[in-house]
């Protein structure tokens, strides 16, 4: 017996695969359950469907040569487990989803999976401070400029102030305790993100507290270190701010201040004109991944999860 392949029909036999295509497009806006409700279908045979749309869509996507790259990680369920998403800064999009921790072996199977030849061709790699991922990108693309992305490093200095805010309220007691009480949100957040509310009790909080006013405003200021288009200049900042902090007896920042010199050469690498790419795509990215995971929850198929990842700023078909 000869069984002949009918190139219209999808990989369920069931379904042809333009209700496949149909079926993963309104998979894109709403809950496998609700697309199985809606459809009369079981919700194991939307997830398949859906996963067949995804891998089309990589299909006709290609395989990347990217220029600039963002390397960061994703927990995927609790425990610490880690998988390594990286983007391609130039098209905008998560090109790489894998790995069996945050290590360096790891971050090197990206690396083997892209080839010697496009590896070649990455100019820059935007990462957190980890240094796994400094290690393996040095040693497959050491033509590459390391560049530490600024959310997370100015993440470092908000847990600085935060540490700041919980030493002075343990210090304090009383009544003096109720302007600081509650209040890290407003501490961590941009000024232009608070409610009239949150203005005000910020303005309060800085007003009966000096040593968090300080801490406030140099938080505030030390953004400005992205701005300049010079690492001369960027250098004279960071030394001015960080001689702020004599006498100031906020010893969360003189170690933050130790960090950033540590790090300095992938700081300062943002000063190059050639280094000036969109950083805040892949916190943006990250915040897409953590929708996906709520959407997703009770799954435990990381096949489906990668397709998601990989496919979430792609065109629909």
């Amino acid at each position: 017996m000869k069984r002949e392949r009918l190139d219209f029909l999808a990989d369920n036999p069931r379904y042809t695969k333009r209700f496949a295509y149909y079926v993963g497009k309104r998979c894109r806006s709403a809950t496998i359950q609700d697309i199985a409700e809606e459809l009369g279908l079981h919700w194991q045979t939307v997830k398949d469907l859906e996963k067949q749309y995804m891998r089309e869509q990589l299909r006709r996507a290609g395989t990347p040569g990217p220029k600039g790259i963002g390397i960061d990680e994703i927990s995927i369920r609790k425990r610490h487990t880690y998988r390594i998403v990286v983007s391609d800064l130039v098209r905008m999009r998560p090109i790489w989803f894998g790995g069996q921790d945050r290590s360096e072996a790891s971050m090197d199977r990206f690396f083997e999976g892209l080839g010697p030849k496009k590896t070649a061709g990455i100019r820059l790699a935007v990462m957190d401070m980890w240094k796994a991922f400094r290690n393996s990108t040095e040693r497959h693309a050491p033509q590459a400029d390391v560049l530490f992305d600024k959310f997370h490093v100015l993440r470092h200095l908000g847990a600085a102030l935060d540490t700041v805010r919980k030493s002075e309220y343990a210090r304090l007691s009383g009544k003096d305790r109720r302007f600081i009480k509650g209040q890290k949100y407003t501490l961590l957040a941009h000024r232009e993100n608070l409610t009239l509310e949150g203005r005000k009790s910020l303005r309060l909080l800085l007003a009966a507290n000096k040593r968090l006013n300080t801490a406030y405003l140099l938080k505030e200021s030390f953004g400005q270190l992205w701005d300049y288009q010079r690492e001369a200049w960027a250098r004279r900042f960071f030394e001015n701010w960080r001689a702020s902090l004599k006498w100031q007896r906020l010893k969360p920042f003189e170690h933050f201040a130790a960090m950033i010199e540590r790090h300095w050469d992938g700081i300062a690498a943002y000063c190059e004109p050639q280094n000036k790419v969109a950083l805040g795509f892949v916190e943006g990215l990250n915040n897409k991944i953590r929708v996906i995971q709520r959407r997703a929850y009770g799954l435990r198929d990381e096949e489906y999860l990668r397709l998601k990842v990989l496919t979430t700023m792609l065109p629909p078909l």
